[in-house]
């Protein structure tokens, strides 16, 4: 099972990539008794002129291709960006832009963003959840945000913890049922489980 981090972070070291290593440890943890996962890190700073070329040109150079290409075959996403003008970054959301409109279709995505204050942790829910919705993905509940003064504090290990859970049980829990659907033999097609029941069917007992 594969899980692929998209980190853009500029800087190095980057608190932004260090999120993302935690999230992904994190969830590879979480996972670890039902299924082995596979971690690869697309550092997006390192791509950033090729990404730039893809929108002049149209097609990608050969790193960022495989990178999309890691994105499209992965079986669960962590996206984590820095905050800018109380948005994701543009490399963050150009990266986006040039990935196959389908790629992320009924993908498991983990959101995180990091910044200097608390007060831009909101971008999480009015700039990137509706993003990966747009794009049709499964955003797991709990998005991460890491503010300077988050880091040592209480709070973000366990809301690390609890995002990295769900992200765990979607990427393990959902692709393991998804065979089991039941077909409907007299409508020719398969039957539609609400989002909300897989989650139920996830929790543990008790």
């Amino acid at each position: 099972m594969k899980l692929v981090v998209v980190s853009a972070g500029l800087s190095v070291p980057s608190s932004t990539r260090l999120l993302a290593d935690r999230l992904a440890a994190e969830t590879k943890a979480k996972a670890k008794a039902r299924a082995d996962v596979e971690v690869e890190i697309v550092e997006l700073r390192d791509l950033a002129v090729e990404i730039a070329h893809n929108f002049t040109n149209g097609f990608p150079a050969r790193k960022l291709a495989a990178a999309l290409d890691a994105v499209a075959g992965a079986d669960g996403l962590i996206a984590v960006t820095p905050v800018f003008s109380a948005s994701y970054s543009g490399l963050f959301k150009s990266f986006f832009d040039v990935l196959d409109q389908d790629a992320l279709t009924g993908k498991p995505v983990l959101i995180a963003a990091t910044g200097g204050s608390a007060r831009h942790s909101l971008v999480l829910e009015h700039a990137l959840r509706p993003l990966f919705s747009y794009l049709r993905a499964v955003v797991v509940p709990t998005a991460v945000y890491a503010a300077s003064e988050d880091w040592g504090a209480e709070g973000l290990p366990e809301r690390v913890e609890r995002a990295a859970g769900e992200l765990a049980a979607l990427m393990t829990g959902l692709s393991a049922a998804r065979p089991a659907a039941p077909a409907k033999a007299e409508a020719g097609g398969f039957e539609v489980i609400p989002f909300a029941e897989q989650l139920a069917a996830l929790r543990p007992a008790g």
